[in-house]
């Protein structure tokens, strides 16, 4: 268990940082609003997945959110990923970029297992005590 704590908790701590506190910071970067007119969002598009990016991470993180809120958070995380890799895949076809959101998926979906055998684990000890 201890493996999948720290698995979890590196996981965890790189999506809030990349993907919760980073694009806080860069939302208004004249990078960040060629980005989203490159792929044809709207200026405020950015601002409304940055705030609910940066409440996944939050719900990710603290260890009181419930259960089922974190799962909707890693729900909406891989949403995000798969709809990025497919709006860059649309624009610009199959570069370099597309790995981005595939690699974040894939460090979700490692974060996932971890949480979810974590949960379980502790979820079996309750009901045997």
């Amino acid at each position: 268990m201890k493996t999948m704590k720290i698995t979890f908790w590196v996981t965890a701590s790189l999506l809030a940082i990349t993907q919760g506190i980073m694009p806080l910071f860069t939302v208004n970067s004249e990078a960040s609003k060629q980005v989203m007119q490159h792929l044809g969002y709207p200026p405020y598009f950015a601002l409304m997945l940055n705030l609910f990016k940066f409440l996944g991470g939050l719900a990710i993180l603290l260890p009181f959110v419930p259960r089922r809120i974190k799962e909707w958070a890693f729900a909406g995380f891989a949403i995000d990923f798969i709809c990025a890799a497919v709006s860059f895949i649309a624009v610009d076809g199959f570069t370099g970029v597309v790995a981005v959101p595939l690699v974040a998926l894939l460090i979700l979906m490692v974060c996932y297992v971890a949480y979810d055998k974590l949960a379980r684990f502790t979820l079996q000890n309750l009901t045997i005590q």
